[in-house]
């Protein structure tokens, strides 16, 4: 079903950009409006790793006029072979500046607005407020339901996308206008039912396919043109080659999506982490990775507690627990998070290490040896 155009058109193009754009606006029912639409636009993409590298060049070549890129993390060698606006020199640095500096080379008129930082409940509101649609790239459960429960309370769009191995899925969460994520999807899989991407791997020219089909989507959100995928996901499998398209309705018993304001904190930032430890504020660190591991490097102070004997005894290692503040570690970051959840659903509620002890020998303690 076709829907009205997201955007108004902006001020008409000089003539150096009609002629930019003349391929696309020839496109039947494209026309110079479409692309004006696209010029007004402000777009917002989630996560510059295997999907963000896919669409942000995509945008700013398309024409989009504001573009905004969120994402903590710094490059890393495994990043490379998938997250291609990153290169051997970025190793290190972070990934909204090597994301801004690639719309940059492709249209130096293109409003570049980056947050080197992840999308957290005290934060998404606040950043969402600025643009009109969200492409979200992101490779974790938790944001992603924080990514759709922000865009249904600000009224805007999410295009959101997902790689797994050989395959991916694109879809259109839009509750103003049909479904979003939570009829599809209404609670999160159980910790550790699905592997990372750090955890699975993913076939680089996946993201390539993904990240295209996602740019498509938000082209015509914002113009009108074609027929979204409201109600509709499509999931490709790169092995057979093949497309197929899986159909959902908004589910009229779901529950209402909860403020922001009231969500307990589900991260925390090496720096914010090492300035309480500064302080000497009292904390419970507890390690969820293997002894092998932490053999290699770990946090001074940090209880290990590997994440199958959380998982296999939730309340048990719930009651081994003061009254402290808890922040969990695992390598990179998917470990924890499965602990975190094992733990809330026995009481404790505890935060994740963002990025794991790889960003914490990365930023703060560089002594460390990474693995």
């Amino acid at each position: 079903m076709a829907l009205p155009p997201l955007i108004q058109p902006g001020p008409d193009l000089t003539p150096e950009r009609r002629e930019r754009y003349s391929r696309t606006t020839q496109l039947p029912g494209f026309g110079m409006p479409a692309q004006r639409r696209l010029r007004a636009a402000r777009v917002l993409v989630v996560g510059a790793g295997g999907l963000g590298s896919a669409v942000i060049p995509a945008l700013a070549a398309a024409g989009f006029g504001t573009i905004g890129i969120v994402d903590g993390d710094r490059v890393e060698p495994s990043n490379l072979p998938r997250q291609t606006i990153h290169t051997p020199a970025d190793v290190g640095a972070a990934k909204v500046a090597s994301a801004a500096a690639v719309v940059a080379a492709l249209d130096d008129e293109t409003v570049v607005r980056a947050f080197d930082t992840m999308v957290t409940a005290q934060n998404a509101a606040t950043i969402f407020a600025d643009f009109d649609l969200v492409l979200d790239g992101s490779d974790n459960f938790p944001t992603r339901y924080l990514v759709n429960d922000a865009a249904v309370l600000a009224g805007i769009p999410v295009v959101w996308g997902a790689v797994d191995r050989f395959g991916g899925q694109i879809g259109l969460s839009w509750a103003e206008r049909g479904p979003h994520y939570r009829d599809l999807f209404p609670v999160p899989p159980e910790p550790g039912t699905v592997l990372s991407c750090a955890e699975a791997g993913a076939l680089p020219s996946v993201c390539a396919v993904v990240g295209g089909l996602m740019v498509s989507e938000a082209i015509k959100v914002v113009t009108g043109t074609g027929e979204p995928l409201l109600g509709r996901v499509i999931v490709h499998d790169s092995l057979r080659g093949t497309f197929r398209e899986l159909r959902y309705e908004r589910d009229p018993d779901g529950d209402p999506v909860e403020p922001l304001e009231g969500r307990i904190p589900s991260e925390i930032a090496p720096a914010e982490l090492h300035a309480h430890l500064l302080a000497g504020d009292e904390l419970t660190i507890v390690d969820v990775r293997d002894p092998w591991e932490a053999d290699v490097a770990e946090i001074p102070g940090s209880l290990l507690v590997p994440l199958d004997v959380v998982l296999n005894d939730p309340n048990g290692v719930a009651a081994r627990l003061d009254d402290t503040p808890l922040v969990i570690v695992c390598h990179h970051g998917p470990r924890a998070e499965a602990a975190r959840d094992a733990l809330a659903a026995a009481g404790v509620h505890g935060v994740v290490l963002t990025g794991g002890i790889d960003a914490w020998a990365r930023d703060i303690d560089t002594g460390l040896a990474r693995y």
